[in-house]
């Protein structure tokens, strides 16, 4: 599809069409150009870039969703809440929305160059709790890597909790890490909990999975550097959980985070 034809199916919450056996399909580095074409299509009619998220940091998923490598995708001021415990979020719009609490992270500055872990956490302003929103546009969440990059690396929404000054909790990247690491979550949907997870299955650690992620947005052609004030949600501690309109959602993460609470509306 061109961008325009993909922009068309978001704003218009429509799956894509079927893959024909003999159509050409991109690779991943073609699919990101698509990506940063859309992105350029939404800055053109007025739509802020606000951050990233990053999809399939946790291995736990992937044979699941027969994905084995991280994505990612742009956060925009149209997708971005911020609340302190609890929040709304609209799911007017989205196909397919699933649900994954995850840990945000706010940028004071952008890293260095060859950033090493205690850089990033240098440029960290802020950790906090967060539910992603994630869609898909291929029927009943069948996709190739590809498919999940130029379809935006999923994203819909983002609801940012309570957010903590990266200092407060830590000294150094080393400690932030082992912090974060060792976290737990328990998602719970309407009182009952579904699932637990942990910090650390997302690439061993949040930390860890925005450092990964500043290494491939840098290899990417045309994509732009991280800057400060970006948010970037780094990937769910759960598996994605289907949502519906009139839902309640709760994630009860262990310290240091707070938990976070969401009210699904349509």
């Amino acid at each position: 599809m061109t961008p325009e034809e993909l922009l068309a199916h978001h704003d218009n919450a429509q799956p894509w069409e079927p893959t024909t056996a003999n159509a050409p399909a991109p690779d991943v580095a073609q699919a990101y150009q698509l990506q940063l074409a859309v992105r350029k299509l939404r800055q053109a009619r007025g739509e802020n870039p606000r951050g990233f998220k990053i999809g399939f940091t946790n291995r736990g998923i992937w044979l699941r969703y027969n994905v084995f490598a991280p994505i990612w995708g742009t956060v925009w001021n149209t997708t971005l809440t911020f609340c302190e415990t609890t929040g709304s979020v609209s799911l007017a719009g989205t196909c397919q929305p699933r649900i994954e609490p995850e840990t945000v992270f706010g940028l004071r500055a952008t890293p260095a160059p060859d950033a090493s872990l205690q850089d990033l956490w240098e440029a960290i302003d802020w950790v906090a709790p967060g539910f992603e929103v994630v869609q898909a546009h291929r029927p009943d969440w069948k996709f190739t890597i590809p498919d999940t990059v130029a379809d935006g690396g999923l994203h819909a929404r983002l609801l940012v909790g309570r957010r903590i000054p990266v200092r407060e909790l830590s000294a150094n990247a080393p400690e932030l890490d082992h912090l974060l690491a060792g976290a737990t979550v328990a998602l719970a949907k309407n009182g009952q909990v579904v699932e637990r997870g942990a910090g650390a299955n997302v690439l061993d650690s949040p930390l860890r999975a925005l450092h990964h992620f500043l290494q491939e947005l840098r290899q990417c052609p045309g994509a732009p550097d991280l800057l400060p004030g970006d948010v970037v949600t780094t990937g769910t501690w759960t598996d994605a959980w289907p949502v519906a309109p009139g839902e309640h959602w709760a994630a009860r993460f262990s310290t240091p985070l707070a938990s976070l609470e969401v009210q699904l509306v349509g």
